[in-house]
């Protein structure tokens, strides 16, 4: 059982203090070829390869393959687009246009950028998180 547990990543130290499994940090990849409609939520990082369209909620880093092609409202980490992606985006830290990457839609982060050869059409909101008050001595 225990080689079983090891091949899965689900060794003795990813026991919580009852016994219980903790959750191997994820990564998960929707291939090429594959189209998915609806709602995509949870934590990790996720590499779209195939089409979308929906909603998508991460706790982590979208990663939108060459030939992928993304039509929803993201609301991420980090965001990073080599395909094609139509919607409203939200990242907590960036969002990344590479050269190969089109964005059409809106953008609210605390970091953009867009490479040379990058298309983006929309609007662009750049806020830095708001630093809480040092107190003064």
């Amino acid at each position: 059982m225990r080689r079983l547990r090891a091949f899965f990543g689900l060794g003795d130290e990813g026991r919580g203090s009852e016994g219980a499994l903790a959750a191997p940090a994820s990564t998960t990849t929707i291939g090429t070829g594959i189209t998915i409609k609806g709602e995509l939520r949870g934590e990790g990082t996720l590499t779209m390869l195939g089409q979308f369209e929906g909603d998508i909620v991460l706790e982590g880093t979208l990663h939108v393959g060459p030939e992928a092609r993304v039509d929803a409202n993201i609301s991420a980490r980090a965001i990073v687009v080599a395909g094609v992606v139509r919607g409203n985006l939200s990242a907590d830290t960036r969002v990344e246009i590479l050269p190969t990457g089109a964005l059409t839609g809106t953008v609210k982060s605390g970091s953009f950028t867009a490479a040379d050869g990058a298309t983006v059409k929309g609007e662009i909101w750049v806020e830095r998180p708001a630093r809480t008050a040092e107190p003064r001595a």
